[in-house]
């Protein structure tokens, strides 16, 4: 236990980048010791503000080094990034959660080798409540997203299917269905309705409504679940971060998850 938890993080956009000066400012019990990104120049510039300033490497130069590697980078890289790690055994932080749904074969690496994939809560609240609720029976779990048009600018859905919500000058719902859809039409957008399902239901079963809004300026997220044990709806409003694509609070779930790791008191499943 004296000895740090070595992390390294794959991606340095928004959010890898405020959990790297988080642990540069001090998580106890961890240590940042890499990272690796599409531009390592850009990168080691972008780190260069840190008091214990980390090598920029490839991506399979990672595992060696840390005992735990946070994803952070775009979807398709998962199984590049987390296959290492749990070859030997560690763990994977995943916040491309859409990604698992297709790339299951990671679980039974896992599985097979000791290693556990971690998917924080991100942007989502209640998610405790869900999977305390799954351990007896669930219902139904019905979400609804609805999010500025400019987060959802690009998504391989609306591409596909000629949605132009470019002028759009009210609430338009561009989806319905499962949060397995969405993770293919939505790589960027969705992976909260991915965590949401796997805590639940399973992704086939939950039902998934997704909407654009000229009028917003948060991204907005409201759960209904009905159960044998509770029935409970919830709903959060997230400011975006420099990537109007995920919330300000999905680095500071991941930061929340580092600290509770060595902490003498852990609230919450």
């Amino acid at each position: 236990m004296d000895t740090p938890l070595k992390i390294a993080i794959a991606g340095l956009g928004a959010v890898g980048l405020k959990i790297a000066q988080a642990l540069d400012a001090g998580i106890p019990g961890c240590e940042l010791v890499a990272v690796s990104a599409r531009d390592r120049a850009a990168a080691a510039e972008r780190l260069s503000g840190l008091r214990r300033p980390v090598p920029v490497l490839e991506i399979g130069a990672l595992e060696p080094l840390a005992d735990i590697v946070i994803e952070c980078a775009p979807a398709a890289l998962l199984p590049e990034i987390a296959a290492p790690f749990l070859r030997a055994g560690k763990t994977v932080v995943v916040l491309s959660a859409g990604a698992i749904l297709r790339q299951e074969q990671l679980i039974a690496l896992a599985k097979a080798h000791g290693g556990q994939i971690v998917v924080p809560t991100g942007a989502l609240l209640g998610l405790d409540a869900v999977v305390a609720a799954a351990e007896g029976n669930i219902r139904s779990v019905r979400m609804t997203t609805r999010k500025p048009v400019k987060g959802l600018a690009g998504a391989p859905y609306l591409v596909e299917n000629n949605i132009d919500i470019a002028d759009i000058r009210e609430p338009l719902r561009i989806f319905k269905g499962t949060p397995r859809e969405a993770a293919v039409g939505f790589p960027a957008n969705l992976n909260v309705a991915v965590a949401l399902s796997l805590a639940g239901i399973g992704p086939d079963k939950t039902e998934l409504e997704i909407w654009a809004d000229p009028a917003l300026e948060r991204n907005v997220h409201q759960v209904e679940v009905d159960s044998d044990s509770a029935r409970f709806s919830m709903t959060i409003e997230n400011i975006p971060s420099e990537n109007p694509k995920t919330g300000r609070i999905t680095a500071l779930s991941v930061i929340a998850w580092l600290r509770r790791l060595r902490a003498p008191l852990r609230v919450g499943t």
